[in-house]
């Protein structure tokens, strides 16, 4: 006999933006029963919009679990004014990446937990599945109660340690919006060569693309291309002359990591030189 899956409690998910609008279409998608929190009258309209349903007085009342789904600034304040409406068992969750369970304040017996989907949401329409997401509790019934929300959703869940929660944040920043920083100065490079925004965009996001097939194929080490990984110094070189100052700060710091990553494939040679061309200007 296979062991009891954790059923699908009763959900308020506070807050009406892109995350929370994204994580109860998927809920009520997977049959979860969810009502939304909307204070603003502008986050109702969206609710509504979404074809959400808006929670009630008694459905904050006899919720079982409460998704806290707005700013990180805003969470411990939201968390004292939900703490005050919701029944004692209801587990209250944020899901903010960088905050730790303390941004909740004190349990006073309730059981806390966070639930951060790593997903770059710029439409509540957009689907989560296929992602990996973080949780975190000291309930072994809550762990149960996101991992079936997870699995449900399509995600993959990762558990985090509290004391590591801003590294593992900052990794996550870096993967989606440090990629997204990286893509503009390579559409300023390619301004520079005369090629408009729009042109750019449309032949850079396709090597893009194909740069994340090679290492999820390959690995890291073994996907990465290019004069780097070729040992071509001279070419690096030609790079940041032809670069305004401030696209190569931002191509030499990058390329650094890069003659390390790939090392091993590297002559001393090939490193040495490189290690020159990229060295900082004084």
């Amino acid at each position: 006999m296979s062991p009891t899956r954790p059923s699908r409690p009763a959900v308020v998910v506070a807050g009406a933006g892109r995350l929370g609008g994204a994580l109860a279409l998927g809920l009520v998608a997977k049959r979860w029963p969810v009502r939304v929190a909307a204070r603003s009258a502008e986050s109702q309209r969206r609710a509504r919009a979404l074809g959400l349903t808006l929670a009630t007085e008694q459905d904050i009342e006899r919720a079982r679990v409460c998704l806290l789904c707005v700013p990180d600034q805003a969470v411990a304040a939201v968390a004292d004014e939900l703490k005050a409406q919701l029944p004692r068992g209801a587990a209250l969750v944020h899901c903010a990446g960088a905050l730790s369970l303390d941004a909740l304040g004190t349990p006073q017996g309730r059981v806390l937990g966070s639930f951060h989907p790593l997903v770059a949401v710029s439409d509540a329409r957009d689907s989560l599945a296929g992602n990996a997401v973080a949780v975190s509790t000291r309930s072994k019934a809550l762990r149960e109660t996101l991992e079936r929300m997870a699995e449900d959703l399509g995600l993959r869940v990762l558990r985090v340690k509290e004391a590591q929660r801003a590294a593992y944040h900052a990794g996550a920043v870096l993967s989606a919006g440090g990629v997204v920083a990286t893509l503009s100065a390579a559409v300023e490079a390619l301004r520079v060569a005369g090629i408009s925004e729009e042109d750019a965009l449309a032949a850079l996001l396709p090597l893009t693309r194909s740069a994340l097939r090679g290492v999820e194929t390959r690995g890291l080490a073994a996907g990465y291309t290019g004069p780097i990984a070729r040992g071509d110094a001279g070419v690096v070189a030609a790079h940041l002359a032809a670069l305004p100052p401030e696209v190569g700060a931002v191509y030499r710091p990058l390329s650094r990591r890069a003659v390390g990553l790939i090392h091993h494939r590297l002559t001393p040679e090939a490193r040495a030189a490189l290690s020159q061309a990229l060295a900082e200007e004084h």
